[in-house]
């Protein structure tokens, strides 16, 4: 009877690790054309056209079986340039562009040496949020794209926190390697951008949004369109810099033309420190976001 007691939980089977490593390829089937291959170990089945559905169920769930095994359930996006560097790297460029004496460099250089503050006010961000949430029950951990510039600065201000951060990479035609300070067991690489974008929200109890291009709108304005039509549930959206974004998109005349409502431009918020953004959040997340619906992720 104790012998049966101690082997009843032993697996019937062996584990798909365990075959996997045990199969050897034989030498008249180990050519290129042998299908003789574990079909989950055999990369040029799983990439052929008709495995797009498998292909994106891994991307979904690889992130949230990582997640969970860490204990990751709350977390705070971060969202911005990848263009926009620390400060003391802008002004670096804007030296170099002087001594070029290309009067259209230097104006850029200028420019970004401006835009500069976004990284370092990233980066305090990050620093306050993760310092500070260690209080909360559960945490917030630091989630960006995993990219240079705003990203790193997020990843770069929980690191120097000594906390865990998330990077959510992207494979794409031109170089985009994860910034050096993304814990590296919560770094992930995406193929599709749906895929990538739907794990920005999955967790998220807030979304800070720097200063950025194409890929920052993309991604703010499907925060905002999910919640305005009612398909996420609402969170703080914040605007870093109102000069920036008001001069980039024009909020009323999207009221004054019908084509948003009035009360949609209560959908975000705009902010300008550290301070002010992490205030907000610390305030939603502790009276509207009971830990019943903190982090789960249906409510995507």
């Amino acid at each position: 009877m104790e012998q049966k007691r101690q082997t009843a939980p032993a697996r019937n089977f062996p584990s798909a690790q365990e075959d996997a490593a045990a199969a050897t390829e034989l030498p008249r089937y180990g050519g290129p054309e042998s299908a003789y291959r574990l079909a989950f170990s055999d990369t040029d089945f799983l990439l052929r056209e008709e495995l797009r559905p498998v292909r994106m169920q891994l991307e979904l769930l690889k992130p949230e079986l990582v997640q969970r095994e860490h204990g990751i359930e709350a977390t705070i996006v971060i969202f911005g340039s990848a263009r926009i560097p620390p400060r003391d790297v802008s002004q670096q460029l804007l030296e170099e562009a002087r001594r070029g004496g290309d009067p259209v460099l230097i104006r850029h250089a200028e420019a970004r040496v401006g835009m500069s503050r976004y990284y370092e006010e990233a980066r305090r961000f990050a620093t306050l949020a993760t310092e500070a949430s260690r209080q909360l029950d559960p945490p917030l951990y630091v989630v960006t794209g995993g990219g240079p510039g705003v990203m790193e600065a997020g990843n770069r201000g929980a690191f120097e926190a000594g906390g865990k951060s998330i990077g959510l990479n992207i494979v794409l035609p031109h170089e985009q390697e994860p910034n050096p300070y993304v814990t590296p067991e919560l770094c992930f690489l995406f193929h599709y951008f749906g895929l990538r974008k739907m794990h920005f929200l999955m967790r998220s109890v807030a979304l800070v949004c720097f200063p950025g291009g194409f890929g920052t709108m993309d991604e703010l304005f499907e925060v905002l369109t999910l919640m305005q039509t009612g398909k996420c549930r609402r969170r703080p959206v914040l605007l870093f810099g109102r000069e920036f974004w008001t001069r980039l998109i024009n909020f009323d005349v999207l009221v004054d033309t019908g084509m948003i409502s009035p009360d949609d431009v209560g959908l975000f918020q705009f902010v300008e420190s550290a301070d002010e953004a992490w205030a907000i959040i610390r305030s939603a997340y502790e009276q509207d976001h009971p830990p019943a619906e903190r982090g789960h992720a249906d409510d995507v």
